[in-house]
């Protein structure tokens, strides 16, 4: 991938983790296209967040200056994102107490999270397949760890998270046809309205992507799913020029693109196995589907998008937005808002699989 790209794209993909917002002098200019053009500004943190969470947004922006760039090659950041989700990782377990171990299903290499204390007989016949964030370049193991631990313990149920292949190594449809078969062994396991599929970032947009496929080949949908800081649209909106500015960031010149990914090198934007919002029919097929947000999250715009358009489609869509928040806030344990989200997921899973 030529250097400039990979430049262009690591800037893209941690627009929102750096810096802090300056002084306002002047109201913005709006013009005719209801395009905004003012000087700098200032916006306090948000007063409904916790103190923890305030704490938490300060390490959030200084990791995120410490990222390595795109342009030196993958392995860097895949290096640097394995540190703090292992990191992570360790302290969920502290709170969250599961087991874990390794299991190829399907042909595809997983990771099985279970609670400490057993899978509680009114989860035995009902599954949850994770899928991890990361740009579909960096998060397998840990990152699937990370967001699979508080939801094993906390719902007493069984979590597999997929080690789905990535870019820049693989390319569409590769992630979607791994869940998919990792889907079809527990199938043979579990009937399709007990297994619940859900991510974050990168694994929300898999996720919708995952049942497009699923649909397309004609198998049962899941009972449920859970699309966070990414979804069935595109990244866009308001969100997309906002939330890095309150992330003490420049106005960037365009949204991200998954295009710009290298698993999407190949793949058309207006492909609906790409993103489903492209087709109403697809969507009105899609069970009923959870999103969580934030409002210093770039994807804010894409999953309140996502929510309208499911809803519009007749599907069971329920949006839940945390003030303050960032891209992927939950992955931190020990803030409330974390606590707060975790207690969704596992209340939304609970009352709609086998429904």
């Amino acid at each position: 991938m030529p250097m400039t790209r990979l430049r262009t794209l690591s800037i893209a993909i941690l627009a929102f983790l750096s810096g802090a917002p300056v002084l306002a002098d002047t109201p913005p200019a709006i013009d005719k296209s209801g395009t905004a053009t003012g000087s700098a500004f200032s916006i306090p943190y948000s007063s409904y967040a916790s103190p923890e969470a305030a704490a938490m947004f300060q390490k959030v922006l200084a990791d995120g200056r410490k990222t390595p760039s795109l342009a030196l090659g993958i392995e860097p950041s895949r290096t640097f994102y394995d540190r703090i989700n292992s990191d992570r990782a360790r302290r969920m377990q502290t709170i969250y107490p599961v087991t874990t171990h390794a299991e190829t299903i399907g042909g595809v290499p997983t990771d099985v999270v279970l609670p400490a204390n057993g899978v509680s007989a009114a989860q035995k016949k009902r599954v949850l397949i994770n899928l991890h964030g990361g740009g579909f370049l960096w998060g397998a193991h840990s990152g699937g760890l990370v967001e699979s631990i508080p939801l094993a313990s906390l719902g007493r149920i069984k979590v597999v998270t997929v080690d789905y292949r990535e870019g820049p190594e693989h390319v569409f449809p590769a992630a979607s046809e791994d869940v998919a078969a990792v889907y079809r062994a527990l199938l043979k396991q579990y009937p399709a309205k007990n297994i619940g599929i859900y991510g974050c970032s990168a694994g929300g947009v898999l996720t919708a992507e995952a049942v497009a496929w699923i649909i397309s080949k004609k198998l049962p949908v899941p009972g449920a799913i859970g699309t966070f800081c990414g979804s069935v649209a595109e990244f866009s909106g308001d969100s997309s020029y906002v939330a890095p500015i309150l992330n003490g960031q420049a106005i960037p010149s365009a949204p991200l693109k998954l295009a710009s990914l290298p698993y999407f090198a190949h793949a058309k934007a207006d492909d609906p196995l790409v993103f489903p919002a492209n087709s109403p029919a697809l969507l009105a097929k899609f069970p009923p589907t959870l999103l969580i947000t934030g409002t210093r999250d770039f994807a804010m715009s894409t999953e309140m998008q996502s929510q309208r358009l499911l809803s519009a489609a007749g599907v069971d869509a329920e949006l839940h937005v945390w003030d303050g928040m960032w891209h992927s806030f939950f992955s931190d344990p020990q803030m409330p808002e974390s606590k707060e989200a975790y207690a969704v997921m596992v209340s939304f899973f609970d009352r709609h699989l086998g429904r």
